[in-house]
């Protein structure tokens, strides 16, 4: 289907907005990331990150603002009451569109610590994005595949190492730690090639969250558990800025984590690593009955 004059121009002018603040909040965010990266002292390098924290939930703040002045859409978000700027948080979520990020960072934004996500290694070198993950402290993965370990097990163990490493630096300060446990983005044909057992997600990948629940265990608060669904279909980034998204309905549930989360082995304890992938099934479960019941009443997917 092919875009409107006006909404192809909402399009450029939403875009372009956003470009343009990137840019802008790009500046004192380098000039911090290299004092930050010169600076010895851990002391004077914290002050620095929560300057650049400072900058980064600006960011924020004006994208929101920019959404607000060009689109029209109705924000239905619920549970937020019980949340705190000053804790500790493993946030999860349902993933389908990159649009996501931007609607978590929406939502959530100078309500809790600011969002900390997991980072594929080689987007380090995205222009102006990648110094920015870098000086804000996002954790860059390096995954490796099965075959690849097969070939190289001397490899084995080496993504576990580099979370334990990267989420030694959220203990100095409160942070919000986000895992899309899904590993993709959830589309209709990915599900069905997957044979996923659940009408709109994909099946939950239990490494990643059980790898961040044994390095920072001892210190997190809570657990937030997002879920995100757009009324009339997945949008994308361009159906964001061209108006076609019309209401996002993100329900928020705050959950205490058991204390046997935190204290198992899950590469090493079968029978840990069974038991807590049937805990995330279940849980897996209760998110695909919320999207069916948060469906609207006009039928949008």
């Amino acid at each position: 289907m092919s875009d409107s004059p006006l909404a192809t121009l909402r399009g450029v002018i939403t875009i372009s907005a956003m470009t343009l603040n990137v840019v802008v909040f790009f500046v004192p965010i380098f000039v911090l990331a290299m004092v930050k990266l010169m600076m010895p002292l851990r002391r004077w390098r914290d002050l620095v990150g929560a300057a650049l924290i400072f900058f980064a939930e600006g960011w924020v703040t004006v994208n929101k603002g920019i959404l607000a002045l060009t689109q029209n859409i109705e924000w239905d978000v619920r549970g937020l009451e019980q949340l705190k700027r000053r804790e500790w948080y493993l946030m999860v979520s349902n993933h389908q569109s990159w649009v996501d990020i931007l609607v978590l960072q929406t939502v959530f934004n100078r309500r809790v610590p600011f969002l900390k996500f997991f980072i594929k290694q080689q987007l380090i070198w995205v222009p102006f994005l990648g110094i920015a993950w870098w000086s804000l402290d996002m954790p860059f993965m390096k995954r490796y595949s099965r075959e690849y370990l097969a070939r190289h097990p001397e490899k084995r163990g080496r993504d576990l190492a580099s979370t334990k490493k990267a989420c030694q630096k959220f203990r100095r300060h409160p942070t919000t730690v986000i895992n899309f446990v899904e590993g993709t983005r959830s589309t209709s044909s990915k599900r069905r090639a997957g044979k996923s057992p659940y009408r709109h997600l994909m099946p939950p990948r239990a490494g990643g969250i059980a790898f961040v629940l044994g390095a920072m265990g001892d210190i997190l608060h809570a657990m937030i558990d997002v879920t995100i669904r757009y009324d009339g279909g997945i949008p994308s980034m361009w159906d964001l800025c061209c108006g076609r998204l019309r209401r996002v309905v993100v329900d928020v549930q705050v959950m205490p984590i058991e204390d046997w989360l935190k204290s198992g082995n899950y590469r090493d304890d079968d029978d840990f690593r069974a038991r807590f992938q049937a805990w995330l099934t279940e849980l897996w479960r209760d998110k695909d009955r919320r999207m069916e019941a948060m469906q609207s009443p006009s039928g949008g997917s």
